[in-house]
């Protein structure tokens, strides 16, 4: 039996890349107003994710890389202070600038049906629960009356496909990983990490890609989120 659903967010509750270019922008837009000898010497890039500057960052002090957040303010700290800030400075203005990102970060425009497909899950009595690997928190998206909980890599301190996500979920509520469906789009840091643990697996694929070779299926496959209710109410009846 069915007891609780947990779902990944970004790329399977919304399409992320929009939220981090807008979050990215008002970033950006504030250091420049703040502290413009950052923009005059350093390019919005080179805060992103592949960015030179953030894997020799997370090479220095690899016990922060799970942590988009610690990643991020770090590395802003370590720009404001290469073009003269102070210590101290640095680490107020990274944490303002942190602010207006992850303020931006939660404007997030919900996939079609998430909503009702949520309100439908919990309208059957169960369990939601959201597992990320990013700083996105549903209590500041307008969802947080459908989550019962939710652990992110920096609550926990491991970043999926490890364990530790999952196995915290489960111990919260006192579920079985068989009582369990976990949603998400990552073949990997959702449906194998999930499946490992031998939970029930949904795998969120809105724009219809291809499934990795050598990696095993999940349990079941959408394509839209209205999709959704009806195969957690089929792995209930199984």
């Amino acid at each position: 039996m069915i007891k609780a659903v947990t779902f990944d967010l970004d790329d399977t509750l919304w399409a992320v890349d929009p939220v981090i270019q807008h979050a990215n922008r008002t970033l950006w837009e504030w250091l420049h107003a703040n502290t413009p000898a950052v923009t005059a010497e350093f390019a919005l890039t080179d805060l992103n994710e592949g960015s030179a500057l953030r894997a020799k960052l997370i090479e220095k002090h690899p016990e922060i890389a799970y942590s988009m957040t610690l990643v991020r303010v770090r590395l802003l700290q370590e720009c404001l202070k290469s073009v003269g800030y102070s210590e101290q400075e640095a680490e107020v203005h990274a944490n303002h600038a942190f602010a207006a990102f992850i303020e931006a970060r939660h404007e997030v425009e919900l996939f079609a049906h998430a909503r009702t497909m949520l309100e439908a899950l919990k309208g059957k009595g169960l369990i939601i629960g959201a597992l990320s690997n990013g700083n996105a928190e549903v209590k500041r998206t307008g969802l947080a009356d459908l989550f019962d909980f939710q652990f992110n890599a920096d609550d926990v301190g491991q970043a999926k496909p490890h364990p530790l996500m999952f196995e915290k979920a489960l111990a919260l509520h006192q579920l079985k990983a068989e009582e369990v469906v976990h949603v998400g789009d990552h073949p990997i840091n959702d449906i194998k990490a999930a499946a490992d643990l031998k939970m029930k697996t949904i795998w969120v694929n809105i724009w219809k890609v291809e499934w990795p070779s050598g990696v095993e299926t999940a349990d079941a496959e959408v394509t839209s989120l209205d999709q959704l209710a009806a195969v957690v109410e089929a792995f209930s009846q199984a």
